[in-house]
């Protein structure tokens, strides 16, 4: 018994040792070299831009690696993480698209007026491409209530359409014309009345390029002019000018959601609230 004992006790040390020397054994010539458990230590999954080569590391060189790690171009149409959207900044407009932009007001009445009062310029320039933008997403997500001429008529409301309850604004009302961009910011990001918020289905540059079209209708309407070259409407929105151009961005901000942008019941279409 105790003979049997010392045998497996060596067998055992031995076995200790064996597999100790031959499974941390470095690469060599001829052999590939061997790690006990390796994976436990190293990740064999290969992480993007990040430079995780280790000593035990067969398949190729330090440089084989680097080269491997190195950035890539991103995928047609991938969007950066942060991104707030923007045109791609031209060499005579000065304004940068940013991928972090705070808004300071809450969703409360105090905040709604102290924004209208406070949000004066739009930070983008009059552009035709902006604008060309702007329409795409006001038909997608304003035109349903608000109609395709700004004037409340869209076709939840019309008599071929549905028979929603609530009226929306008339964004072509003088009231309108005459608010501060920050009223319509403000209602972008919060919503108003029966109107939902919007500030998760359309991004920050986005948003103002829906007010730049907003401001189009107006001055359709009252036949003047908003466009790249010139602003007639207002004295705020500054046209971009002959020598802007940019190409068109594809669609980033994702699933379009259409939502009921309407107001509260009893509301008329010309109410100081409604945007």
């Amino acid at each position: 018994m105790l003979t049997t004992m010392k045998t497996t006790i060596k067998f055992i040390i031995l076995y200790a040792f064996v597999t100790f020397f031959f499974a941390c054994q470095q690469p060599g010539v001829n052999r590939t070299g061997s790690e006990y458990m390796p994976d436990m230590a190293h990740s064999i999954a290969y992480e993007s831009n990040h430079y995780t080569y280790y000593y035990n590391n067969t398949w190729g060189s330090q440089d084989d690696y680097y080269e491997m790690a190195s950035p890539r171009e991103p995928v047609a149409g991938t969007v950066p993480r942060g991104y707030a959207g923007g045109e791609p900044k031209a060499e005579t407009v000065a304004f940068t698209p940013s991928g972090s932009v705070p808004y300071y007001y809450d969703d409360t009445e105090e905040e709604r007026l102290r924004a209208t009062a406070e949000i004066i310029e739009n930070p983008y320039p009059i552009t035709e491409g902006g604008l060309t933008r702007g329409k795409e997403l006001y038909d997608v997500f304003c035109a349903i209530c608000h109609g395709e001429k700004g004037d409340g008529l869209g076709y939840l409301v019309r008599e071929d359409g549905g028979k929603y309850p609530v009226q929306p604004a008339n964004l072509l009302l003088p009231e309108f014309v005459e608010a501060n961009n920050g009223r319509y910011y403000h209602v972008l990001m919060h919503g108003k009345n029966k109107m939902g918020a919007y500030k998760d289905k359309i991004g920050y540059e986005e948003r103002w390029q829906v007010i730049h079209y907003i401001r189009a209708l107006q001055a359709k309407e009252l036949k003047k002019e908003y466009n790249q070259i010139i602003n007639t409407l207002n004295d705020v929105e500054k046209p971009a000018g002959e020598g802007y151009t940019v190409a068109l961005l594809d669609d980033v901000s994702g699933s379009h959601h259409v939502t009921d942008a309407e107001h509260e019941p009893g509301h008329d279409h010309d109410h100081a609230d409604e945007h």
